[in-house]
């Protein structure tokens, strides 16, 4: 199937993304200020949606698309089942990707980092921030495994619903949080003329690649760079 008549022109030009005009030199900041934008916007459901990618150890790679649930300075957060192929694929290759799509605002944003598991006070803690029926959910669910049918799900919903009526639901010990410390962030604003701007981030870790002449120095151990589209 041909996709090309699939393609469409942006509404309208955008403002170009130039160096200096970025909010911040630091890609956290950058990405708040993008996804405060993305919030705002009436047109994005759920701008904390996001893409995120896994490899096994041998290579082969997973994605799917999970929540954030948080940011800052040490990373990106999200919750999820431990036992899951995610989970289990975290466990054996702690890499991952991150990719924020906000059509409307003809953005995207990819991000690639370490990851490890959040304190389980944390996960403790969120967990029961949680509606009561996503939390029983969590519990019924051994999430990637087999079942018969879903028959069985909404079975095991209803005996957890009765036997934790007048009690706390507790945390599984398979379910918890994990953060992606980014080592490069990269910001795409789509133009119209399909000459789209990319400013990549990176930090200048022990062992990195030097600066080059088109290099800029940001905030911190980060650099960023213009990249062709």
């Amino acid at each position: 199937m041909d996709l090309g008549p699939l393609r469409k022109s942006y509404r309208g030009d955008v403002e170009a993304f130039e160096e200096q005009h970025l909010a911040s030199r630091d890609p956290i900041q950058q990405f708040g200020v993008w996804f405060q934008e993305a919030a705002g916007c009436p047109d994005i459901g759920e701008p904390n949606a996001m893409c995120l990618a896994t490899c096994t150890r041998d290579g082969k790679p997973s994605a799917r698309m999970v929540l954030l649930k948080g940011f800052g300075q040490d990373g990106f957060r999200f919750f999820t089942n431990h036992e899951s192929r995610k989970g289990k694929e975290l466990d054996s290759n702690p890499f991952a990707s991150l990719v924020f799509y906000w059509e409307p605002l003809h953005r995207q944003v990819r991000i690639e980092g370490s990851v490890r598991r959040l304190p389980e006070e944390e996960s403790e803690r969120y967990f029961h921030s949680r509606p009561r029926s996503s939390q029983i959910g969590a519990v019924v669910s051994q999430q990637s495994t087999v079942i018969p049918d879903r028959q069985y799900l909404r079975q095991k919903n209803t005996e957890l619903e009765e036997r934790y009526r007048d009690t706390t639901v507790p945390k599984p010990p398979y379910w918890g949080g994990y953060i992606v410390q980014p080592e490069v962030m990269e910001f795409w604003q789509g133009q119209t003329n399909r000459l789209h701007d990319r400013i990549v981030f990176r930090r200048l870790r022990d062992g990195a690649a030097p600066p080059g002449d088109m290099t800029h120095q940001g905030e911190g151990e980060w650099v960023f760079e213009r990249l062709a589209p």
